[in-house]
């Protein structure tokens, strides 16, 4: 991933046509007139050589006779010469293009590969970025470029809005004229061979024109570089996205249950929620949900309270707020004793909170601040609707007042139109969400409480292991490459039960017998009853053949179970190849809740984990939800709250509420799985029984295939890097453990910051901070490592708890080519080599992964760190200002 010279391309100071032309209609004509007319302020040169000028502006008649190297080419030419036109452009030192023209991917050269292809081999040696092909083009309202051939130009704005369709993007600047909606970018990656919407949005995480990101998405080829570039995005600025192609008629052919449940629209929705991204379905809805989140406070919980001068309305809103999963405010007793001492006698005595059609502003004022008090609301939707007995703009004036004085979100909604038009326009000046309809009020707070769940998601960073278990990764391994040695790609039963064993999933003791006689003598030593299963790796879905049999109570019954399976069998699947039988005791479960859990590998995103309602109806329910590994104990918590089933497993009349935090565990010790093994690319676990007492796995599947060597399969999420943890020994014989810094680490890291001087704060933080708020502190512990690194030396003290001592991080720009360094230790340890130890495991890292530079400031008073910086090979570069000096390290050079 990379993001170098796209200033070129969406920053330009000179532009290039080449396949300008007078030619009405042509694309080159067009690109030529939107650039002339949007006002760019750079060099203009058309490249054309049957035309001594285009639009009023000298031509040129190849590249090599342009008088500069233009910093962008627009290529508006056919397929067959853009290889060659790249190729020129990046020896003259061009490096950017957009490339129009359509069908290079069908289009072949002479040596009879694509055009598309040689257009990326042409760009290579000069790191010339393609923006395309097969694009609409790039509009930047605010330096004046439209590079592009769109019928219509964009407005400036806040807004950066990036498709792959172009047919989308002319719909929305057609959309966004009629609105008054401005941008600061407007892209149209096409094909994007090059320029991707992992670079997109990592350059637009920076710009500071940019405060809000919208895409739209068809489909993403790189999953772990989409997840990282809109992670580092969406924790400074809201990342929005549409995404087409929510029906996946191909989950139907799916060998597994896993695969039938994990549609890669599911996928992609899954992936969303972890980036942080909120995920929208309509264009209107999409800009109208920018608005809100610029407009809205942030929620803490989810729990609505409505407030209305009519019935009807009021019950509108709530059948909304039910319909988008939102949860209604539960109004306390004394909450209602209080609306009662403000509100006529007959007002509504609950959720949603009517005051009557007569209500004047001093009403709307008394139950919008009681309500905006209340603990019980996390969001009050005040609403009104015009009568002849109440003022519209009396009522605003009112909530508004109150809006000043408390922090509680409010949104409003004054339904109708002329009449109310005043009072939303004073909603609009005073910055609080209004919204013609309770429907669409309604949609913008459920857009408020799902992004918050998104930030949420965004902040987890799973440990290198759930807390609770002991994973015995070896013999899992064993088992999986005997399987691989002999060829074959799925597990038997047994087998795939010993796997999750090894990662403490409980499983029903199973045995291999390779006849219905040898099937009764091991059900004798085990004892009955017992379950019958035919053993075939032609077989996916045993129940559906008549492969099961269950609660046999005799050796008769188990033999003449057997033959009939085979019998069966032989005449439904005549080809199949059966290799015996399994044999297991019948768990004697009585009220167990049948649920699933599996692992499906996507060409994307690579292994996700499923969880649903279990059972040989699976696929009928069709229930189920989906997360990216890997999964901490929330995650998995969230995962499952996340399917139907979950009203079942907390309870019911006289049904206790299932064991979900050994449920959650049994999900996290799968995504360990497959966070340690690349080799596994499905696990169907179903049913798994889960009660009071905890889970037990009944069947399971597992199919595995072999990693070619270097090609290791890489999850959408990096996980905790576990192998850098290592433990030291400091001069006075003490023992460190020195370790990458885990969300786990805030409480600590809060006494480690509390433990600090004035000046070692000063020294870190280039001034004196407070007590960092819950937000700012889950930036430091929660990170991405991707994109960053942070060290940890901690030390047990005599109680058994830790104490953190010191930490340096690394932020690292997505070229991997400069990371910032930052390090601090405790005053009281200054002096025993702990900075140098902790600076030089990250130097250690840093080369490891590729990185060329190291950089720092360090303010001039800190002679300790700018002695410590030149012994380690710093060199100082520059001041940055008359406090501090920039200090640098080359990476690239031996240790």
């Amino acid at each position: 991933m990379t993001i170098r010279n796209l200033d070129k391309l969406f920053t330009p100071q000179s532009v290039a046509v080449i396949g300008a032309t007078n030619r009405a209609g042509a694309i080159g004509n067009i690109v030529m007139h939107n650039i002339l007319q949007g006002g760019f302020e750079g060099p203009v040169l058309p490249v054309n050589p049957k035309h001594e000028a285009v639009a009023g502006v000298l031509a040129y008649p190849d590249v090599a006779s342009l008088p500069k190297a233009p910093d962008l080419a627009v290529i508006c030419t056919p397929a067959e010469p853009i290889p060659g036109l790249i190729a020129e452009l990046g020896a003259a030192g061009t490096r950017a293009a957009i490339v129009l023209t359509a069908g290079l991917e069908a289009e072949k050269t002479e040596d009879g590969v694509s055009v598309a292809d040689a257009m990326l081999k042409a760009a290579e040696p000069y790191l010339l970025r393609i923006l395309g092909p097969n694009c609409l083009g790039m509009l930047a309202p605010n330096i004046g470029l439209n590079a592009s051939f769109s019928h219509l130009p964009a407005s400036p704005g806040g807004i950066a809005f990036v498709s792959q369709s172009g047919a989308l993007c002319t719909a929305v600047l057609d959309w966004a004229s009629l609105h008054d909606v401005g941008f600061s970018y407007f892209i149209s990656l096409g094909n994007a061979r090059d320029v991707d919407f992992g670079d997109v949005v990592d350059h637009l995480a920076n710009d500071p024109k940019t405060r809000a990101i919208l895409l739209y998405v068809e489909a993403v080829t790189d999953g772990r570089k989409f997840m990282s570039a809109c992670r580092s995005a969406a924790r400074n600025k809201p990342v929005l996205v549409i995404k087409t192609g929510v029906v996946d008629e191909g989950a139907k052919a799916a060998a597994t249950h896993t695969g039938a449940l994990a549609g890669s629209d599911a996928v992609y929705d899954a992936a969303f929620q972890r980036a942080g991204l909120l995920r929208v379905y309509e264009i209107d809805e999409l800009f109208a949900a920018v608005e809100t989140l610029a407009r809205a406070k942030r929620v803490q919980g989810e729990r609505l309270a409505i407030l209305t001068n009519g019935g009807g309305i009021g019950v509108m809103a709530m059948d909304s707020l039910i319909q988008h999963g939102g949860v209604p405010a539960e109004l306390p007793d004394d909450v209602v004793a209080e609306l009662d001492g403000v509100l006529p006698p007959t007002w509504s005595k609950g959720n949603p909170v009517d005051i009557i059609g007569d209500a004047p502003g001093s009403r709307y004022a008394d139950a919008t601040r009681i309500l905006a008090g209340s603990k019980a609301c996390d969001a009050v939707l005040v609403m009104h609707a015009p009568t002849a007995t109440a003022d519209s703009v009396e009522a605003a004036r009112a909530v508004i007042d109150v809006a000043d004085r408390t922090k509680a979100n409010l949104l409003t909604s004054w339904v109708g139109g002329k009449a109310v038009a005043p009072a939303r326009q004073l909603f609009h000046e005073a910055s609080i969400p209004t919204y013609d309809s309770p429907g669409q009020a309604v949609q913008a707070f459920m857009h408020v409480v799902n992004y918050r769940r998104s930030q949420d998601m965004l902040m987890e960073t799973p440990p290198s292991a759930p807390q609770g278990f002991t994973r015995a990764t070896d013999t899992a391994r064993l088992v999986i490459e005997a399987r691989l040695a002999n060829a074959t790609d799925m597990l038997s039963e047994p087998e795939a039960k010993a796997v999750l064993a090894a990662y403490g999933i409980p499983t029903v003791q199973t045995h291999i017998v390779r006849t219905p006689e040898e099937a009764a003598e091991k059900a004798d030593s085990m004892g009955y009853p017992v379950a019958l299963k035919i053993m075939s790796e032609d077989i996916v879905h045993k129940s559906d053949v008549g492969g099961v049999n269950l609660f046999l109570d005799t050796p008769d019954a188990v033999i003449a179970a057997g033959e009939h399976m085979l019998g069966t069998i032989a005449k439904r699947l005549p080809d199949a190849r059966v290799q015996g039988f399994s044999v297991q005791r019948m768990a004697d479960r009585p009220g167990a809740h049948e649920v699933f859990i599996g692992v499906k590998n996507d060409a994307v995103f690579g292994p996700v984990i499923v969880f649903g309602h279990g059972g040989t109806a699976i696929e009928i329910i069709d229930d189920s939800a989906i997360a990216l590994p890997p999964l901490n104990m929330k995650l998995a918590r969230d995962l499952i709250e996340r399917t139907r089933v979950y009203r079942l497993l907390k309870g019911y009349r006289n049904r206790p509420a299932v064991d979900l935090d050994k449920l959650s565990l049994a999900l996290t010790q799968l995504s360990q799985l497959v966070v340690d093994i690349p080799e596994i690319v499905e696990v169907d676990v179903n049913p798994l029984l889960a009660d009071e007492t905890g889970v037990l796995a009944l069947d399971a599947r597992i199919r595995v295939a072999s990693v070619r060597p270097g090609k290791v399969r890489r999850l959408a999420i990096r996980p905790y890097p576990e192998e850098l943890e290592e433990t030291i020994t400091t001069p006075d014989g003490r023992a460190l453990l020195i370790r990458p810094i885990r969300p786990e680490d805030e409480p600590e890291h809060y006494s480690f910051l509390s433990q600090l001087t004035p000046e070692d704060i000063r020294f870190r933080f280039f001034g004196q901070v407070g007590v960092l708020p819950h937000t700012q502190m889950a930036r430091l512990t929660q990170i991405d490592f991707d994109r960053e690194m942070a060290f940890i030396a901690s030390a047990q003290n005599s109680d058994g708890t830790r104490e953190t001592l010191g930490v340096v991080r690394t932020v690292t720009d997505p070229n991997n080519e400069r990371c910032e360094f930052a390090i601090v230790v405790r005053s009281d340890l200054k002096g025993q080599g702990l900075g140098r130890m902790l600076l030089e495991k990250m130097i250690s890292y840093c080369r490891a992964r590729g990185t060329k530079t190291m950089i720092g400031e360090v303010l001039r008073d800190n002679r300790p760190m700018l002695g410590l910086a030149e012994r380690l090979g710093f060199k100082r570069t520059s001041s940055t200002g008359d406090s501090a000096v920039a200090v640098e390290l080359d990476l690239s050079a031996a240790a």
